[in-house]
């Protein structure tokens, strides 16, 4: 499989990853608050990457295929997802404490509107929002295009926003909207207490049509950056310091609440983090010498190491709440470790299993994938997705 991939964005995906598995593994009580916004990090350079190939497939045919697109995403996805879920279920069949509608929300990717959260596999939420993108902007180019009710073709220089730029900037404020009036019934503390009740703050979090514009930023950045880039090239003239000082205020806020309970998260929360890395992504594709600054401030090595842990980052979500569980509720009540000697060994073995899954496993179904279903793509750069 011949792919070019952008050491750039797995260095971000990296980025990711590793705050994921600071929020699922206690090291620091900073680095346990922080670490919920790598998943939000990942639903911007989802969209990105993912609207990315559509929109490179129209531009080499002039149309998309959705099928095919779902299926080289099902490829990518289905197998280590579903060889790794029997695991999740084993302490749940073990207490006898299964419940079938969790099970098949799980199975079918609708957990994060059936169990707020994944059922057996909590962390498996995201990826149901991920799924339901992929299909839904995938049918909806697709018919937009079959009915001309969207054009993706747009000279450089023309002024005003295009359709496409419209459609999405609505869809995006719909979902705010949507989040604050989803919201505004929860403020109370005194209403915390139900099941009920928690179970809909959980689902507040993680309902797609709440959490979606997270990921149509990315679509928005990938439109530009195929059809319009002259827009995105603006930011050139901007101060460098300037922009990182409007990075940090955007995110300085992030280790001091608890997301899961706010509501200033859950609302406006949401826009202004998938904002900035908006702002950072844009940066990273539009700085020709970008890779060379990350060298010289992080050093190749640890930009090359952060890199290679993104592009495994797919099969390390997959893996390291399973390795989490069994040695945080398990293995640690017959071999005592303090937690950073607990938090080495799961990261370690979470990204070493990840980095096999990726390599054996992942790679053996894609070859099946490219061999029978094509990549349609002008340029096959990488693979995306938080799902990567």
């Amino acid at each position: 499989m011949n792919v070019q991939r952008l050491r750039e964005i797995d260095f971000l995906r990296g980025i990711a990853i590793s705050l994921v598995l600071f929020r699922h593994c206690h090291l620091f009580d900073f680095t346990d608050r922080i670490g919920w916004i790598g998943v939000d990090l990942f639903f911007v350079l989802s969209g990105f990457l993912v609207s990315g190939l559509l929109f490179r497939e129209y531009k080499k045919y002039g149309n998309i295929k959705p099928q095919t697109f779902l299926i080289r995403r099902g490829f990518k996805i289905y197998p280590i997802y579903y060889l790794m879920y029997p695991f999740y279920l084993v302490p749940l069949l073990l207490t006898r404490d299964l419940s079938i509608s969790g099970l098949i929300g799980d199975l079918t990717f609708v957990q994060n509107y059936v169990s707020g959260w994944g059922y057996a596999f909590e962390a498996s939420w995201s990826l149901a929002v991920e799924e339901h993108f992929y299909f839904g902007l995938s049918i909806l180019l697709w018919v937009g295009l079959k009915t001309k009710k969207i054009t993706l073709d747009i000279a450089e220089n023309q002024a005003g926003m295009s359709q496409m730029e419209k459609i999405v900037l609505s869809i995006m404020a719909g979902c705010l909207l949507l989040r604050v009036i989803s919201n505004l019934e929860l403020t109370d503390e005194s209403v915390r207490d139900s099941t009920m009740t928690q179970l809909r703050i959980a689902r507040n979090f993680t309902m797609t049509h709440l959490r979606i514009d997270s990921l149509l930023m990315g679509v928005l950045i990938s439109y530009l950056y195929q059809f319009r880039k002259d827009r995105l090239l603006t930011i050139k003239r901007f101060n460098m310091g300037s922009l990182l000082l409007l990075m940090l205020v955007g995110l300085i806020w992030t280790p001091f609440i608890n997301p899961v309970f706010s509501f200033f998260v859950k609302t406006v929360g949401f826009t202004l983090l998938y904002s900035t890395f908006g702002l950072l992504l844009v940066i990273f594709i539009t700085y020709e010498r970008i890779n060379q600054q990350l060298d010289r401030y992080f050093t190749p090595f640890l930009v090359n190491g952060i890199s290679q842990i993104g592009y495994c980052s797919y099969s390390i979500y997959i893996v390291h709440p399973f390795i989490n569980m069994l040695f945080i509720d398990h293995l640690t009540k017959y071999v005592p470790m303090n937690q950073y000697v607990l938090f080495f060994v799961t990261t370690t073995i979470s990204i070493s299993l990840g980095f096999w899954m990726t390599n054996t496993i992942e790679g053996y179904f894609l070859g099946i994938r490219d061999k029978h279903f094509p990549n349609r793509s002008a340029k096959p750069v990488f693979e995306p997705t938080l799902a990567q």
